[in-house]
């Protein structure tokens, strides 16, 4: 619905800027603003007609997004923020983003000093990829806007393939495309002299200690909570809405909805008619304590068939999260109901500790205190024995979970997060074609993964707590690379903003104030939160289990024939582009998914979606991989052949009558 474009250093004209513009907002033409100066270009596209820009003689200043800034009070104009940002920058360099806050990212062309600057905002909430080419800088918050210049091509990474497949994302800062990178997280890129130089402007510092009280900690909390909601809301009159999971988050934010507003909460929820999957209940429950005016759906397997194109061909990069199709259904039921703008709860486990792996990972950390003399002289042998632990037949599954513990807990962290990796579970020789296997590194995934877990602030792991070592790496991987994005590009399809109140600077950093045991305490996740909470949020859903908008994919597949030949008819389609083993796309299609649908269901998605993606944003594959035209349609849906322009057009027609 909006977006950031331009370039540094090339002499292209205003026509140019508008082609990367056009491409910029793909579901909705939002109102544009273009400035362009000697050898640099900038325009910012954004739903509300708000623009955040500023020009003076050779300097052009835009922002995306809903920024604040130090010295900028919210009665200013638009151009206030720009402004106060063009002089900070002046003063200070790159260093003047610490002076932001909220969602942006933003270019600084200064033609006159010969320098540029391109920087997203904390949390990474919104996107900004960019490429070189030869003495230029393209930049934009699609890759499409980057595609509308000739100079900028676009060649398909195996290694970025071979991420996607292990992580089911593409990791921040690659791009599935060759030489594109995107910004991280705090991050800026600088550009001077023809010089490239990419850094950090903040970082999320934990405090490991606790002085306050907890009464003081709890008003704190509560206020900055409710003020986060409050500038989510904004001044808009139109009407906002909020994702109802009935968890803590979601259930969180509608009722600090009704505190901010003084009305009710729009809330939506999504249900699945699948035992085991279905928590509309807990949604129920949740809307009801907080007085919301409460919306559901039952989304059902021939809504998945007809969004996985338009999903497809919206993202980015291939994505494999499958409860994007939850989320797009939940926001396109909000936007038929006059909603613009969709406040998700994303953010509050990575803030507070509320995913049960950190609980299960504090588990495994045990056994690093029992004495190295007594684990590597007595109970690893033991263990470890075959023909001794098969001599006591009663007990032998005790045994054979023992084992399993002591090797997942002498795995190092954070490889052993991958404990159930799809990829490693079969191996990468055993599901990759061997000529894709000789052009990827295998190892390349988990070290971008150990790479961000030791680049934290802190630097060296003594001084780091477990609990916030996880949250720090889950801030990258498991929020800005995946469910951001996820729910951003599904409200965008739908025609509608997302925003994120949890992650307001204020309230990441009270929450990295807080002590670990505040996060994790035993077994107990996000403690702190939970009580804090306890005159906010109904018992029932302060005591349940994390469970989410899980899609039951794998066992649709088994009960629904037209999304199951959907779906093998495009694992056939990728088996001739010789990234992934006709064998074992065989085995996955047969007695992997019947021995367990559930688990690998999950890589038929996975694939399912890389194909889709592959046909709708068709581009050649460097290296030694094959690139094979898969003519004509799928099931009726777009063709590999087509033009992503052509893309576009569909997805926007599924989205609109899906």
């Amino acid at each position: 619905m909006s977006g950031l474009c331009g370039w540094w250093g090339s002499d292209h004209d205003q026509a140019a800027l508008s082609a990367m513009v056009a491409l910029l907002s793909r579901f909705d033409r939002a109102p544009v603003q273009l400035l362009l100066a000697d050898g640099c270009a900038v325009a910012v596209a954004q739903a509300g007609g708000v623009h955040h820009i500023y020009r003076h003689d050779g300097l052009l200043v835009a922002l995306w997004g809903h920024p604040r800034i130090e010295g900028c009070t919210e009665q200013e104009d638009d151009q206030g923020v720009a402004q106060r940002l063009a002089l900070l920058w002046r003063a200070r360099g790159p260093q003047a983003c610490q002076a932001l806050s909220g969602s942006f990212a933003l270019a600084i062309l200064d033609s006159t000093a010969g320098e540029a600057l391109l920087a997203v905002d904390r949390a990474g909430s919104l996107p900004l990829h960019h490429v070189r080419q030869g003495p230029a800088l393209y930049f934009a918050s699609s890759p499409e806007a980057l595609l509308a210049q000739s100079e900028v091509h676009a060649v398909i990474e195996p290694q970025a393939l071979y991420s996607y497949l292990f992580f089911h994302m593409v990791p921040a800062p690659a791009s599935i495309y060759r030489g594109w990178q995107r910004l991280l997280p705090g991050q800026y890129l600088h550009c001077r002299d023809g010089n490239v130089c990419i850094g950090s402007y903040w970082a999320l510092r934990f405090q490991e200690h606790q002085s306050d009280s907890f009464a003081s900690r709890q008003q704190s909390f509560l206020r900055l909570l409710r003020q986060a909601v409050e500038r989510s809301l904004g001044n808009d009159p139109a009407p906002c809405g909020v994702f109802l999971s009935g968890g803590t988050d979601s259930t969180t934010i509608a009722a600090m909805v009704r505190q901010a507003s003084g009305q009710p909460a729009r809330s939506y929820s999504i249900g699945f008619d699948a035992p085991g999957y279905d928590e509309m209940a807990y949604a129920r429950l949740a809307a009801r304590h907080v007085g919301s005016v409460h919306h559901e759906y039952y989304v059902t397997p021939g809504d998945v068939l007809a969004a996985i194109p338009a999903m497809a061909a919206a993202f980015d990069q291939p994505f494999g999260n499958a409860s994007a199709v939850a989320a797009y259904y939940c926001a396109r039921m909000a936007s038929e109901d006059g909603v613009t703008r969709m406040l998700g709860g994303d953010g509050g486990d990575e803030l507070f500790g509320g995913n049960t792996r950190y609980a299960h990972q504090a588990l495994l950390s045990l056994y690093e205190r029992v004495p190295a003399l007594l684990r590597q002289g007595c109970i690893e042998p033991l263990l470890f024995q075959q023909r001794f632990c098969r001599g006591f037949a009663g007990p032998w599954r005790l045994f054979a979970k023992a084992r399993r513990y002591i090797e997942l807990a002498t795995t190092p962290l954070p490889r052993r997060l991958e404990s159930h990796n799809l990829l490693l579970h079969h191996g990468p020789r055993t599901v990759l074609d061997p000529a894709f296997l000789a052009s990827i590194d295998p190892d390349g995934a988990l070290a971008s993964l150990s790479g961000a877990w030791w680049q934290r602030p802190e630097r060296q792991p003594g001084q780091l707590s477990q609990i916030n070592a996880l949250l720090a790496l889950d801030m990258r991987f498991t929020l800005a690379d995946n469910d951001l994005p996820k729910v951003r590009q599904a409200c965008e399809l739908a025609g509608v903003e997302a925003a994120f109140p949890m992650l307001d600077d204020e309230l990441m950093a009270f929450a990295a104030c807080l002590s670990p045991r505040d996060k994790l305490h035993g077994r107990q996740l996000r403690p702190f939160f939970k009580r804090a909470l306890l005159g906010v949020l109904p018992p029932a859903i302060v005591r349940k289990q994390k469970h989410g908008f899980g899609l039951p994919f794998g066992l649709w597949l088994t009960q629904h024939a037209p999304l199951r030949a959907f779906a093998f008819d495009s694992l056939s389609a990728l088996r001739r582009r010789g990234i992934v083993r006709a064998d074992f796309i065989e085995m996955l299609q047969g007695p992997l998914l019947r021995e367990h649908p559930a688990y690998h269901g999950t890589m038929v998605w996975i694939l399912m979606m890389l194909e889709q993606w592959l046909q709708a944003h068709p581009a050649p594959m460097a290296g030694t991989v094959r690139t094979v035209d898969v003519s004509g349609t799928i099931d009726g849906n777009i063709s590999g052949a087509g033009s992503a322009t052509a893309a576009t057009e569909s997805q926007v027609r599924l989205g609109a009558t899906a």
